[in-house]
């Protein structure tokens, strides 16, 4: 089992939906708002977010999403690696992640910057860590159930999650597109300049 430090959740996890498109709205907006001109990116945030790619290089070997021929814990651990590396720049530069979830860009009464930025991938990659914790937790229970059952009669992981996460499949495969392949933040450095 992996021991964590508890990290209070800045979204409200209820709402897969909400979350993938706080995360779209919000990193659309940043990067309109650095492309149009009204965020320039100082040398620290340049910096900060070559640093923030670097450490969350997928290393998928230019597969598209979703990587269904990768195991569960491949596929969580990259997006959960986007929310610790999320939280380590936002330190290193001052900025605080706040919830986005339900919340349009639009409402801002100032310009949109590195934190909005930070802020709108967390949304999403926060939710990497409560699946890595989901896994683990059901990982613990199938393995206690099976001990009641006759061998041969197992549970798959694939199946025991999506009875605890009926979406979880297709949730797993957005979240992968939004985070890795043509067009994600895997390509974050080739849009901010």
């Amino acid at each position: 089992m992996i021991n964590e430090p508890p990290v209070s959740p800045v979204n409200d996890p209820a709402d897969f939906a909400s979350l993938l498109a706080a995360a779209e709205d919000w990193t659309s907006a940043a990067l309109e708002a650095q492309q149009e001109g009204s965020w320039v990116l100082t040398s620290v945030e340049r910096r900060i977010l070559d640093d923030l790619v670097a450490a969350t290089n997928p290393l998928h070997g230019g597969s598209l999403p979703p990587h269904d021929d990768e195991s569960l814990y491949v596929r969580l651990g990259r997006i959960r690696n986007w929310a610790g590396a999320v939280r380590l720049a936002a330190q290193a530069g001052g900025w605080e992640l706040r919830p986005v979830a339900g919340t349009a860009p639009s409402s801002l009464t100032r310009p949109i910057g590195m934190a909005d930025l930070l802020s709108g991938i967390y949304a999403l990659a926060e939710q990497g860590e409560r699946w890595q914790r989901r896994m683990l937790a059901t990982i613990a229970d199938r393995n206690a159930a099976a001990r009641n059952r006759p061998p041969g009669h197992r549970e798959t992981l694939d199946r025991a999650l999506a009875r605890r996460e009926p979406r979880f499949t297709e949730n797993l495969a957005a979240a992968e597109a939004f985070f890795t392949g043509p067009g994600s933040l895997e390509d974050l450095s080739l849009f901010l300049y």
